[in-house]
């Protein structure tokens, strides 16, 4: 269970960097940019990714590119949302995002919906509704009205979009950690170019304090990817109780460290939403 831990640990670091990058005056795309190239490196040299597998005539180059494509932009919107809604909320969004890839798998995928699942379906809606409601005033708040009610949105829809595409990677037979490989690489190819025309037009240095802070950045985003492929390595006849635990690990931990580190104001509804998001998880989880 130590690796669910780590990978918990890893992803709520994430956010806690992406939330201390303005007060450091670190350039957020820059960052996204070096991230990727930790990430591709350490999936390279740590977990050996099958190339071979990308030879197949079935591999979806298609959602590779929109994966490469979808993933920067989406880090961004995510950097943007802890800024604006706030860690709680924003690890209650994103972790909620697995309500969609669910429908997806009842409509796209042929999966049979037991009724834990659908239970679990509503119980995530309804903390959905309640995560994206504004704090009550009085107090610090990081909610910036409809700012954060968009972000947590395309939070919610974009990590749910990114799920069922690599869904569709793995359904051709491609290795998952291959796709990925290729992914990381195509992101920061494609961040780098969109850097070089931003440092040519002036608008940014490319400079060491924003390279060491995306390699950090990429460490403890390619860290929450390597434990939890450990952890499912560690528990191969519970993968149930492995992706319940990392999610419900990150809504817990995300809850404590922006409510007690940052000083994060939650209202009933939101606080509501987090109990609803821990049971949701859990129902859709165990499911059989």
């Amino acid at each position: 269970m130590h690796f669910i831990l780590l990978s918990a640990l890893c992803s709520v670091s994430v956010a806690v960097l992406l939330k201390l990058a303005p007060r450091w005056r670190l350039d957020m795309p820059q960052l996204v940019m070096w991230n990727y190239l930790a990430a591709g490196t350490l999936c390279w040299f740590l977990l050996s990714p099958p190339l071979h597998s990308l030879t197949q005539p079935s591999t979806p180059w298609w959602a590779l590119a929109g994966l490469a494509l979808v993933m920067p932009s989406l880090f961004l919107v995510l950097a943007a949302s802890v800024r604006v809604a706030g860690i709680v909320r924003t690890d209650v969004a994103q972790r909620l995002s697995l309500l969609l890839s669910l429908v997806a798998a009842f409509t796209l995928f042929g999966e049979q919906a037991s009724t834990l699942k659908l239970l679990g379906l509503a119980l995530g809606l309804a903390a959905i509704a309640g995560i994206v409601v504004r704090p009550d005033r009085g107090g610090p708040s990081p909610a910036g009205g409809g700012n954060a009610l968009c972000l947590l949105l395309v939070i919610w829809a974009g990590f749910a979009l990114v799920d069922v595409m690599l869904k569709l990677v793995a359904q051709s037979g491609t290795a998952s950690i291959a796709s990925l490989q290729v992914v990381f690489v195509a992101a920061f190819l494609l961040m780098l170019g969109w850097q070089l025309v931003r440092h040519w037009r002036g608008q940014v240095e490319l400079d060491g304090r924003n390279l060491a802070g995306g390699l950090a950045l990429g460490v403890l985003n390619f860290g929450n990817i390597l434990f939890y492929v450990w952890a499912h390595q560690a528990l191969p006849d519970s993968p149930a109780v492995v992706f319940a635990a990392m999610n419900i690990g990150v809504v817990v931990l995300g809850t404590v460290v922006g409510v007690f580190a940052f000083g994060e104001k939650t209202g009933r509804w939101n606080r509501l939403a987090i109990v609803l998001a821990v049971v949701a998880i859990a129902l859709i989880a165990l499911a059989p």
